[in-house]
């Protein structure tokens, strides 16, 4: 399990559903639309969703108010298996991670994402290695050779158990051999937190949720898990920015990981409830202030809707099951 390659990403754009007009839309809500994160505060999907809603706001982009509800137990459990029994509501939509594999997984709850009613992928999310900028070590081998010498003292700090951060956790473990405590949190912004207080000596956080860290000099990104480096040049730190940071691959760190940011609706919707949605997630990715987020988060911006995003969390799936399964963590 040296690598974890996500696979080539296709970056067409199938766009169903686009050419309805806000004034001839077969569907609209009639109510607010409470929309569901599975996760803590703080975190990327919160944070995302969050945004959303303030766009949504702002533009008055929808005639109903948006209501954000974390729904973070049960490794998301919560949120999911409310979307699930909530059949025929088209005014709950939910916003996915990771989790939307691992958790049902790990914990055997009843759901799948089959249960749900694909919308659209918003963006895949980049994994950062982090350690505090205090420490000595500025590159990754300087990492490893450091978390060796510790004898199997560092503590790795990540969102929830059994998820992202601890798959990939478990690969650098694999692909280097050193030993790491991983320490599970509520959600990425408390990771961050513990990072920045030293109790945790490395993260690998999603870079919106320790951007404001790094830009105050208190946390160092030292690589990237994907296969390229980050196309975003505007200065974060000094005179860094996301562009600066090599791949993990590069530094000797064969492991590639990107997560889902998409959006589900609950079973039985209708291709006129779809329809708008995806029309309304194009407005959204219009504004500068979605354009924002993804510059500070230094996102893939991949867009995909229909039966090419159902493909491809079908491949997510199976990877993901792969991944679990090598680390021993498939419930029985």
């Amino acid at each position: 399990m040296k690598s974890l390659n996500m696979g080539a990403l296709g970056a067409a754009l199938l766009l169903c559903g686009a050419a309805l007009s806000p004034g001839h839309a077969a569907w609209e809500p009639s109510r607010p639309v409470e929309f569901i994160i599975p996760a803590g505060p703080g975190g990327g999907a919160d944070i995302m969703a969050r945004t959303i809603q303030g766009i949504v706001t702002k533009h008055n982009l929808m005639k109903q108010p948006m209501v954000v509800i974390n729904k973070a137990g049960g490794a998301g459990g919560e949120g999911f298996l409310d979307v699930k029994n909530s059949k025929g509501n088209p005014h709950k939509i939910v916003i996915t991670l990771s989790n939307l594999f691992t958790t049902p997984m790990a914990t055997g709850i009843p759901f799948s994402w089959k249960d749900l009613t694909p919308v659209a992928m918003l963006a895949l999310d980049e994994f950062v290695l982090w350690v505090n900028a205090e420490k000595p070590y500025k590159s990754v081998k300087e990492f490893i050779d450091a978390a060796k010498a510790a004898g199997g003292t560092f503590k790795m700090g990540g969102t929830g158990s059994k998820q992202e951060d601890q798959i990939i956790t478990e690969a650098i473990q694999k692909a280097t051999g050193v030993k790491l405590i991983y320490i599970p949190q509520a959600g990425g912004g408390a990771v961050a937190v513990q990072l920045v207080g030293n109790h945790v000596d490395s993260t690998v956080n999603n870079p919106n949720e320790a951007i404001a860290h790094w830009r105050a000099g208190k946390l160092r990104p030292l690589c990237v898990f994907d296969s390229k480096k980050l196309d975003y040049k505007d200065k974060i730190a000094g005179d860094a920015g996301w562009d600066s940071i090599p791949t993990c691959k590069s530094s000797g760190l064969d492991i590639e990981y990107l997560m889902l940011r998409g959006i589900f609706m609950t079973p039985g919707a209708t291709p006129d409830q779809v329809a708008y949605y995806v029309e309304l997630f194009q407005k959204v990715r219009q504004t500068d202030e979605w354009k924002k987020l993804m510059s500070d988060g230094a996102f893939n911006q991949t867009f995909m809707t229909g039966a090419e995003y159902t493909k491809w969390v079908t491949i997510e799936e199976k990877r993901h099951e792969d991944l679990m399964k090598a680390a021993g963590w498939l419930v029985k």
